[in-house]
């Protein structure tokens, strides 16, 4: 037995991070700071920082498949579905409903903080935000 002799610490395995991505594309499982796996969200980056509608309804239609399948538990689902119909409407002349859509964008992530629906919520924030630039 050797003294004062340790081992090394062992180094993380590469590929193995946080689960916490800064920017870029990201097709990978990703992972919130409480430790819940996420699935079915991808992150992608634009270079004009703008979306599309398109974008935009396929987002909508994510959060509310989240949004029904957790219902039960969440204290602002009425809230939400309203929400999430008022911005479906909005979705036909954006142009025309940009201070509502606005509001949706800033008011969305409130809501959802905290929630099982936070990741897809913030998604469709950001989107409708992207839409407006």
């Amino acid at each position: 037995m050797a003294i004062g002799l340790r081992r090394p610490d062992p180094t993380p395995e590469p590929g193995h991070g946080s689960g916490i991505s800064i920017g870029g594309n990201n097709i990978a499982p990703l992972q919130n700071v409480v430790g819940q796996n996420i699935s079915g969200v991808y992150q992608t980056a634009s270079a004009d920082g703008t979306t599309d509608v398109d974008t935009v309804r396929a987002l909508l239609i994510a959060f509310r498949q989240d949004l029904d399948g957790n219902a039960a538990g969440l204290q602002h689902a009425v809230a939400l579905r309203a929400m999430a119909g008022t911005l479906d409407g909005s979705l036909t002349d954006p142009a025309e409903s940009a201070t509502t859509l606005r509001g949706i964008a800033q008011a969305l992530p409130a809501l959802v903080l905290g929630t099982v629906v936070q990741q897809s919520g913030e998604a469709l924030a950001h989107a409708v935000s992207g839409l407006l630039t």
